[in-house]
């Protein structure tokens, strides 16, 4: 399975564009900060999930989709947080 392929993949790859530019009008102050941990977890997405399809055995393939779906929830809590903060 190529993960260039995958619907999940590119619409992740889309989610990380969207955060980039949604984070790029947060304040300098939280450019080492929330910024930083919005962007690495966004970007954590497509990176785990290729890697799972570069995998060999199904039960590796998982683990790494399990990483995504981790990462997705980190991201969720960031937005949260930024919402909540303003």
């Amino acid at each position: 399975m190529y993960h260039r392929d995958l619907d999940v993949w590119k619409k992740s790859i889309e989610l990380v564009k969207e955060i980039y530019a949604i984070t790029a009008n947060f304040p300098n102050s939280e450019l080492y900060g929330l910024v930083n941990q919005i962007r690495r977890s966004a970007v954590s997405i497509p990176s785990s999930l290729a890697e799972g399809s570069a995998r060999f055995s199904d039960n590796e393939t998982l683990r790494f989709i399990d990483i995504s779906l981790g990462s997705l929830a980190e991201l969720e809590t960031q937005s949260i947080i930024a919402c909540e903060l303003g």
